[in-house]
This record gives C-alpha cells, structure tokens and sequence, in this order.
C-alpha cells in the first residue's frame, strides 16, 4: 500500500509519563478491599486502557497515517491559563492525571488538570477568535464547560448520558437549561442522551443537534473529546455505541472542520474503560476522522440491535427548546 498523503495524516502526542498514574485496586473505583473477595479488579482508569489505544494506533491497521510527536509537559504559566494559583499550588506535587472533568479550582471524576480546558485556553491565547469544543464521553465535560461558561469564545456542545450531578464534586447537572452565563449565555449547549441511545441515536443528535450550532457558530478550531465509555461494552457507560457510530461522528467532524476550520482539529482522549474494545473504538473514530472508505478493522460486536425511538425524542425536545432559548439558534 502506497504512503497516505501529507493531508489524509494524524499527529499523535503522546508521553510514557501518561503511564505512571497507578489508581490502585479495589472495588469498582472506590480503592476498597471488603475482604470476601478472592481478586480484586483494577480502577478503571487504569494505564492498560492507554497501552492498548497506543499500540493499536502503533500497530494496527492505521499506523501509516499517524505521525507520532513527543508530548512535552504543561509549563506553570500555562496550567494558570485555565486552573487558579491555588489549585495549582495544592496538586503540583501530586498530579499525573488529565482530564475534562477537573474544573478551574477543584478535581473531579478521575480528573486533576483538564487538557481539553488548556488546549482550548492556549488556542485562544494564540490568536484563535473562536472555539468550538465537542465531548462525546460518557459523562458530562462539566469542567471544560465551566471552564468558559462566561465566554462567547467558545462553544461547548456536550453528548452524555443523563446521568445528572454525582455529588457536590460535581455540581453541574448537564441538563439543557445549563446554557452559560453572561456573555457566554447561549454557549454551553447540554445534550443528555437516555440509556442505551446508541449509533443511530448519536447519529440524530449530530444531524440535528450537533451540525446546526456548528453552522451558525463558524468556529476557527475544534475540539472532539472523545470517550469509549460511550461504548457498549464499557463497565462505566450505557449508551450503546458501537465502532459504526464511533466511525460516523469521526467523518461528520471531519467534514465540518475542513468546511469552516481549515481542517483545524485537535482531538484529546477520555473516558473509556473496557481495557480492549475502547482501543478498537479509537481506532475506529481515526478511521472516521480520515474519512477512509473502508473500515480496516471489523467490530467484534458488529451485530448489536438499538432502538433510537427514546433517544430522538429526547433529541428533538432538546432541540425545540435550544431553538427557543438560545439566540444563536432561534432562526435554525
């Protein structure tokens, strides 16, 4: 097979240090041991999740695609551009871990710096007038919003589940009236999706969500924030995704960020917990982003029945609702 060309190419950063951050045994993600158990299971955000995504990116059937760079720390005065001094101060010492989750002043959900937040911060900082950030994890990317919830700069379109707030940590909900405040009011467009919404349920909530507030915002970069526990296979996720709808939302903001970013597109990876089928849905988004004709590796779970029925209807009164109270959006 011949060499891809210079514009059908991926630069991956990567760092071994991503490797360090040891989150122990237990239960679930609480760390306890009840003591009746013969084996006790790894947290889930754990270092093989990552290996398997590298060294399917390294091995597998894309590898000629991707150009591979040293990731470099974040310096002090760039960690300021999005945390507080404070926060800063009390995590410098004990942080390995990123995430879309750790919000300007605190941690939260296996999260300690958030690295979509930071990216996004020094885009802007770089003379970006506008980003648009979107988050298919599983979980809302409470921090990331919050992070610009006051910014008409940018634009934070989360696809989650509707899982609501897990505890004080966690105070947002991702519900759709959580629109942004101030200047930044009509910029945070919250889009929680019922259980099990899978491929075609993601699929409408792009076309008919997703596509549009891309059109009227005409950002000069994107952000996809990608998380396999979307999957379904994932232990901590219940939505259904297969490689197929992981493919398709791949090639969708592909397309739009060639129409409006000149092709402008940062990806940063979450969420994903099933040790192998999260790496073979990476692996199936690149393929999408590429916008290659053929998928190059088949779904283990390539068969697997959905119904979208609850899943558009949910779709469409959040989108009757955004064209109601969102003016970026009331003419779509």
């Amino acid at each position: 097979m011949s060499a891809p060309s210079t514009s059908c190419r991926i630069d991956v950063f990567w760092h071994d240090g991503m490797l360090d951050h040891d989150t122990g045994k237990g239960v679930f993600d609480t760390g306890m041991n009840p003591g009746f158990l013969e084996v006790l299971e790894k947290h889930p955000e754990n270092s093989d999740r990552i290996r398997n995504i590298v060294s399917i990116l390294r091995k597998g059937p894309i590898s000629s695609y991707i150009s591979w760079h040293s990731g470099s720390p974040a310096t002090i005065h760039q960690l300021l551009s999005f945390h507080s001094q404070e926060y800063v101060d009390m995590l410098i010492e004990a942080d390995k871990n990123g995430g879309h989750h750790a919000q300007p002043t605190q941690a939260d959900g296996y999260c300690f710096f958030n690295n979509a937040g930071l990216a996004v911060q020094l885009a802007l900082d770089s003379g970006c007038k506008k980003v648009l950030v979107l988050d298919i994890d599983v979980h809302y990317g409470n921090g990331t919003a919050e992070g610009f919830y006051r910014s008409d700069k940018v634009l934070t379109v989360s696809l989650h589940m509707n899982h609501g707030s897990w505890g004080p940590s966690h105070p947002q909900n991702g519900t759709v009236d959580e629109l942004g405040e101030g200047e930044g009011f009509g910029y945070n467009l919250n889009v929680p999706l019922p259980n099990g919404s899978g491929d075609k349920g993601y699929g409408y909530a792009m076309r008919e969500l997703v596509i549009p507030a891309v059109e009227k915002f005409e950002p000069d970069m994107m952000v996809l924030v990608i998380g396999q526990d979307s999957s379904a296979f994932d232990p901590n996720g219940r939505q259904c995704l297969t490689m197929d709808g992981y493919r398709e939302i791949g090639r969708m903001v592909r397309r739009l960020a060639d129409k409006h970013c000149g092709s402008r597109l940062l990806i940063v990876q979450e969420g994903g917990y099933h040790v192998t089928y999260s790496a073979y849905c990476v692996h199936a988004t690149l393929e999408g982003v590429l916008d290659l004709p053929h998928p190059l590796l088949s779904d283990p779970i390539a068969y697997y029945p959905e119904d979208e029925t609850f899943a558009v209807k949910a779709i469409e009164a959040i989108k009757q609702f955004q064209m109601k109270n969102v003016p970026m959006l009331k003419d779509v």
